[in-house]
């Protein structure tokens, strides 16, 4: 294509009239001083239109297409080019977006520069074009396009109508929860069941799917999760060390982020490895790819592995970062077991396989004072109606190792290869065997991790309080009356887990000791 038939595909973009951006030699003759900077790399034109017209010829990004597509209007085009300006993608990343725009957000309609010139095009002109098919904007285009081009930036401006509506509606609901909240602390603080004492558990959202997976587009929860190098390493030497697991298997990573685990399998041989994340951070994990040469064996894919479709029937292999904080928070197993019961074959395998949950006993008093003590006098005031809204919340946090006092013991074990949905709501008896004369302040819980199935070489990590620091730590559940102990005895209970029914992503535990019952939730 020349130059001609390039600008052909492009509206007027600038009234030049405008002697504001203009500047006139000794003649007479015009002379643009316009500076307009490509949307991908660094050269200049002297006016948007060449600037489109390079976009189309060197990036292969045809701004009539992406309109037409998108069903963009003013506001949908700014933030489009403000997206632009501000995350520097590569213009491949625009030929895979199919659904949801990532620069749909209110945070793109503020620029990166006050001055920008292609801020100053009116993209109605680019429907105004497509009516008028002066200069179609796709070769072929015949009537029955525009219409349903026409229909199609009709039904996005309803679209966006219909979620800021539910937004407004959402923030009403969320405000009533507030308040009924703040009721129920004042009124209802006191829920006395026969001799065990149990604290009303609010729950504000109940539908959080968006404000969860959206915390995961934070790139701060992602960088410390990298900077974990229990967790990352540990999925890079089961990887790397059993190649043989790997060569020439196709893998499905479920819940991908940035990539990592996605890119160890390819390198440890994987014929084809397909991610999905639901978060944006999969955009960046694109261009990730793309810089480490992998995009012909990474296939990335946004949305819930519940609603896409894989480019495959099957499987070979699954690997998964699915695990939160005491093992079951957050409530991604669910998706692994959904992806294993419905993409994995019969003889493939799902990594990490093997988790425990433990427990172990804490002779803290210091922080058994911080916690509960603290309300009795605050500033000179009684405030202990505080301590029954305040224990019932699980506290993550790194334990000291010289405050465990006792032995640990498993109360759950899950292996991801066959475990069922119904399996991850549990009750376990426990035996803690006291090793020191102290005072039981806590009860905490951790988890272990096994790299196990066909290994020539089994990884294992932890987040005990014994190993080394994870981004995961430990759940420590304060007891409201501590229990003195001493060296050779045994602390016997149950514990109970299970998702909370207003928001399965959170967990009610409950731990029953010495005939005490006390109700946690850990969100």
């Amino acid at each position: 294509m020349d130059q001609e038939d390039e600008t052909d595909d492009f509206p007027e973009l600038l009234d030049v009239d405008d002697e504001a951006w203009w500047d006139w030699d000794e003649e007479g003759n015009g002379k643009s001083k316009l500076q307009v900077r490509c949307l991908f790399c660094d050269r200049l034109f002297q006016s948007a239109q060449d600037t489109f017209c390079h976009c189309t010829s060197e990036h292969q990004f045809n701004i009539n297409q992406i309109v037409h597509k998108h069903g963009l209007d003013c506001y949908g085009y700014i933030k489009l080019v403000n997206f632009i300006r501000i995350t520097n993608p590569s213009a491949e990343l625009f030929m895979s977006i199919d659904g949801e725009c990532p620069w749909d957000k209110e945070e793109y309609m503020k620029p990166s520069s006050a001055d920008d010139p292609l801020l100053l095009f009116d993209v109605d002109e680019i429907w105004e074009d497509l009516e008028g098919q002066p200069c179609p904007p796709e070769e072929g285009q015949d009537e029955r396009c525009v219409e349903a081009a026409r229909c199609h930036r009709l039904e996005e401006a309803e679209k966006r109508a219909e979620q800021a509506g539910a937004a407004v509606e959402r923030v009403m609901e969320d405000l009533h929860k507030m308040r009924q909240y703040v009721q129920d602390f004042v009124i209802n603080a006191d829920v006395r069941t026969g001799t065990s004492t149990t604290n009303a558990i609010a729950d504000l959202r109940e539908d959080e799917e968006s404000l969860y997976f959206s915390s995961y587009g934070h790139y701060g929860i992602h960088e410390e999760m990298l900077k974990d190098k229990v967790r990352t390493e540990s999925y890079r030497d089961f990887m790397y060390h059993n190649p043989h697991i790997f060569k020439d298997k196709v893998v499905l990573d479920v819940g991908c982020g940035t990539g990592i685990l996605s890119m160890f399998a390819a390198r440890a041989g994987a014929k084809h490895v397909i991610g999905v994340d639901q978060s944006e951070i999969i955009y960046q994990a694109m261009d990730i790819v793309r810089e480490n040469d992998l995009d012909g064996v990474i296939t990335l894919i946004r949305g819930r592995i519940e609603h896409v479709d894989l480019p495959v029937p099957k499987v070979d292999l699954i690997v998964s970062e699915w695990m939160g904080y005491f093992l079951l928070f957050e409530s991604m197993l669910d998706s692994v077991i959904y992806a294993r019961d419905k993409y994995l074959k019969e003889d493939g395998a799902v990594y990490p396989d093997i988790c425990t949950i433990s427990l172990v006993a804490v002779g803290d008093r210091k922080k058994h004072e911080e916690r509960v003590a603290f309300w009795d006098d605050v500033y000179g005031f009684k405030m202990s109606c505080m301590k029954k809204v305040v224990l019932p919340e699980a506290v993550v946090e790194v334990l000291d190792p010289d405050t465990l006092i006792s032995e640990c013991c498993v109360i759950k074990t899950i292996d991801c290869n066959t475990v069922g949905m119904s399996d991850l709501d549990f009750s376990s008896e426990y035996s803690l065997k006291i090793t020191k004369d102290q005072e039981c302040m806590a009860i905490s819980g951790y988890f272990d991790v096994s790299f196990e199935r066909n290994c020539n070489r089994k990884i294992t990590f932890s987040s005990s309080p014994l190993s080394t620091t994870t981004h995961w730590k430990q759940t420590v559940f304060i007891l409201e009356h501590p229990i003195s102990v001493k060296k050779g005895d045994v602390l016997r209970g149950r514990i109970t887990c299970g998702k909370n029914r207003k928001d399965p992503r959170s967990l009610i535990i409950t731990i029953l000791i010495n005939n005490t019952k006390q109700t946690y939730s850990l969100q």
